[in-house]
């Protein structure tokens, strides 16, 4: 199957008894870290699928979103992971690091046009591959519209707007960081909430004695299925250690 596709646009007053849905659209892309895609239902991702991923401060969502293109260029996918807070240099010796092996790719380009500019050179060169791009964050992203370059609670979210448009048109995955302020709540509006597909959780367990200092990771939205598992974590220097599971059923 082409995977480098465009969806076309559905006319407004359309009937819906002659809405034809792309085959691509009801597949599921699994990305090879068990507890990331039992956490989205058991069956990872649906193309298309646009996800906020937020943690608090030292959580470590930039390593589990590294492990996350590590896997799924293993499975023999594509994965972009831009990042727009650190250098490449740190991605590289944290990627040392976590002995991450397989040939995912990076960038650290702020300016969201470039950066799916430079997508759309990626997804030609590898028409037969799911696509998936990870950026790191959105709070950090330039979304064009003012010359300046002024990042504004607006930008964020024209920015999230913009990388939403593309996923849909094109079929591709977009995994976006969101940062967290001090007490905890997702920076900028509730409107970015209400923006995606799904919405993933990494916190610090700082309450239950026993699991104190364990690494919690959950899914409080997911438009394409259930939000499968609440998983205990534990982060060690190469990385994540699952210690358990709770499920949303129980």
């Amino acid at each position: 199957m082409k995977l480098n596709v465009k969806i076309e646009e559905i006319p407004f007053g359309s009937n819906i008894q002659n809405v034809k849905v792309p085959d691509i659209l009801r597949k599921r892309v699994a990305t090879g870290l068990d507890y990331f895609d039992d956490a989205l239902g058991g069956q990872g991702f649906t193309p298309s699928m646009v996800t906020l991923f937020i943690g608090t401060p030292g959580a470590g969502k930039t390593t589990m979103m590294l492990t996350l293109a590590n896997e799924i260029a293993k499975s023999g996918n594509v994965a972009v992971f831009n990042t727009a807070e650190e250098s490449l240099h740190q991605i590289k010796m944290t990627s040392e690091r976590l002995q991450l092996r397989s040939p995912f790719l990076v960038g650290a380009e702020t300016h969201v046009p470039s950066l799916l500019k430079g997508c759309d050179k990626i997804r030609e060169a590898n028409p037969d591959k799911h696509f998936f791009l990870i950026v790191d964050s959105l709070q950090t992203l330039d979304d064009g519209y003012f010359n300046s370059g002024r990042i504004t609670t607006a930008t964020a979210e024209r920015s999230l707007q913009i990388l939403t448009n593309y996923a849909k048109e094109h079929a591709c995955n977009v995994i976006v960081i969101g940062q967290v302020t001090k007490d905890g709540k997702m920076a900028g509006t509730q409107k970015l909430k209400h923006m995606v597909d799904a919405m993933m959780v990494l916190d610090v367990e700082r309450k239950d004695e026993e699991l104190r200092g364990c690494r919690v990771f959950s899914t409080e939205k997911n438009r394409f299925g259930g939000c499968g598992h609440t998983f205990f974590l534990q982060l060690k220097q190469d990385g994540f250690t699952e210690l358990g599971r709770i499920s949303d059923a129980s």
